[in-house]
């Protein structure tokens, strides 16, 4: 691969299966999905824990253990396809829409951002990983295009490949989270009641284990993003602290139950509230930021979206109707999948699924 090429970051979508690999600060997710008809199947699946301080904000700092977990999570799947496909953080990406004269050949594009470069991209150009994709004739001028250009820090996309290398899969693609998201978005939207016009805005929150993210999509594209450090570890660590217990026995005991009685008034409920006052801050931004479209719905992704209480006091602070996120429900699944167990981890496939969901007929 050019150390600038296009090659790196692609958006060609696959013939076969995929698998879709999701690097968080908390877990290594892998989903293998395969072109079922219209549909998808999910072919294997898996989550493992990662070591506290392993990844963090989304980047790895300890390689030997993120190669190791997912390592794990490849014996525990038994995927089909060796085939993977990753994603930057929208936060490393950058993304623009270029209008260039309509005649130019997909070489001719690439010199022109090489050559104009300087005003796209804020790093030299030596070090950028880069794709683009036409997206037809610009609405106003006949003879222009618009084409949206990609670009991220060759060493980003270099960490997160060379990490699939050494566990034994091959990266196909790297993509972005946000297109990831949009595109599990087309499965999720069928989870939500019709709706009543075609500009209808919702929220898609993804709370992870220590960060947690306000997305607003409308007409299924992601319009609005804000991250906050925040997400369900301090809840784990709460517990460990007043129970006494291990951050594995905690984190145990936050899924299971079992804790003491106290616990959902003197724990949870502390933490419900701080995590909704931060939903409703970031509502309250998007609409300060200028956003006239009125959000109507919120769905919950994540591994903390399933808290008990936690999408009911959403609801009832925000007004909207909240849902949580499945963007397998509609999909096949291999027979060797337990259902149960995957249906119970879905809320938290959003982002792996959406990288697998490249795969095409």
């Amino acid at each position: 691969m050019d150390q600038q090429g296009r090659t790196e970051m692609q958006f060609r979508a696959s013939s076969k299966g995929l698998i879709g690999v999701d690097i968080t600060s908390a877990t290594v997710k892998l989903v293998e999905l395969r072109r079922a008809g219209a549909s998808y199947q999910v072919e294997s699946y898996a989550v493992r824990p990662l070591r506290e301080g392993a990844v963090v904000e989304r980047r790895i700092q300890d390689m030997g253990e993120v190669v190791d977990a997912l390592s794990r999570a490849v014996q525990q799947a038994r995927p089909h396809s060796r085939r993977a496909v990753v994603a930057v953080p929208a936060s490393a990406a950058i993304t623009k829409t270029l209008t260039l004269p309509a005649s130019l050949s997909d070489d001719e594009i690439e010199a022109r951002i090489q050559l104009d470069s300087d005003k796209h991209i804020p790093f030299p150009f030596s070090e950028v990983a880069f794709d683009f994709q036409r997206l037809g004739l610009n609405a106003r001028y006949a003879d222009q295009q618009d084409v949206l250009l990609v670009a991220c820090r060759q060493q980003d996309v270099s960490q997160l490949t060379d990490a699939v290398l050494q566990a034994g899969l091959t990266p196909e693609a790297v993509d972005v989270e946000t297109f990831a998201m949009e595109r599990a978005f087309t499965e999720v939207r069928h989870q939500l009641p019709a709706s009543s016009g075609e500009e209808d805005c919702v929220a898609l929150v993804d709370i992870g284990a220590t960060m947690n993210t306000f997305h607003v999509l409308r007409e299924g594209r992601v319009v609005y993003s804000r991250d906050t450090v925040f997400g369900g570890r301090q809840l784990t660590e709460e517990i460990r602290n007043r129970y006494g217990l291990s951050l594995d026995e905690a984190g145990l005991a936050k899924k299971r139950g079992g804790l003491p009685e106290d616990y959902p008034r003197s724990v949870l409920g502390p933490f419900l509230d701080t995590l909704v006052q931060q939903v409703g801050r970031s509502l309250q931004l998007y609409y300060t930021a200028g956003r006239k479209q009125e959000v109507r719905r919120m769905v919950l992704a994540g591994g903390t979206s399933m808290l008990p209480g936690l999408a009911e006091r959403l609801a009832q602070e925000s007004g909207m109707e909240v849902s949580i996120a499945n963007p397998l429900a509609r999909m096949k699944v291999n027979g060797r999948i337990d259902v149960q167990t995957l249906s119970g981890d879905a809320p938290a496939l959003l982002a792996a699924c959406g990288l697998a969901m490249r795969s095409r007929p």
